[in-house]
């Protein structure tokens, strides 16, 4: 069972920006749903374990992943291959950066093609469930992308009350 997505969104950031949390998986692998953690093997070689969850099939999926391409900072392609409960799976994602006026435009692309009992015993939930989660993904990646709100100015102190006429103040 293959799947495959694509879209594009504009963050107010410089490409050299994006392009460094984008090709930085301790960065961006956080935000995958169900994350549970990752290790890295070398620059480019690294595992991610996530929760799986369809129907009655929970597990842990192990997915070993590879930087394929980088071009520094217009674009990056990974390849990864996992294991999970009754299955397997293959993955593909890239990212090409635009600088435009606004920011960076981020073109994002993924693959997946999942093997084994897992594409016939999930079947027809497996592409549902996995437009959810890529939405989750772009939601958090432009939330983690998003310029730092500007510091907010200090109100000046309210002026001490004038006391009314006839009052007398003693000290």
């Amino acid at each position: 069972m293959a799947f495959a997505f694509q879209g594009d969104f504009v963050v107010k950031r410089s490409a050299e920006e994006v392009y460094g949390f984008l090709a930085d998986p301790t960065r961006f692998c956080p935000l995958l749903p169900d994350f549970e953690s990752m290790s890295a093997t070398d620059a480019s070689h690294y595992t991610v374990c996530l929760k799986v969850g369809i129907a009655h099939i929970r597990g842990t999926a192990t997915v070993k992943m590879a930087l394929e391409e980088a071009q520094h900072p217009r674009s990056a392609r990974y390849t990864g291959k996992g294991s999970l409960a009754r299955g397997t799976v293959e993955i593909g994602s890239g990212f090409e950066l635009e600088a435009i006026a606004e920011g960076t435009r981020v073109r994002w692309s993924g693959t997946c093609q999942v093997f084994g009992q897992l594409a016939s015993l999930a079947g027809g939930l497996l592409e549902p469930m996995a437009r959810k989660n890529i939405q989750r993904l772009i939601d958090s990646l432009q939330a983690a992308l998003a310029p730092p709100p500007a510091p907010e100015l200090a109100a000046p102190p309210a002026p001490a009350p004038i006391p009314p006429p006839g009052d007398a103040v003693t000290g």
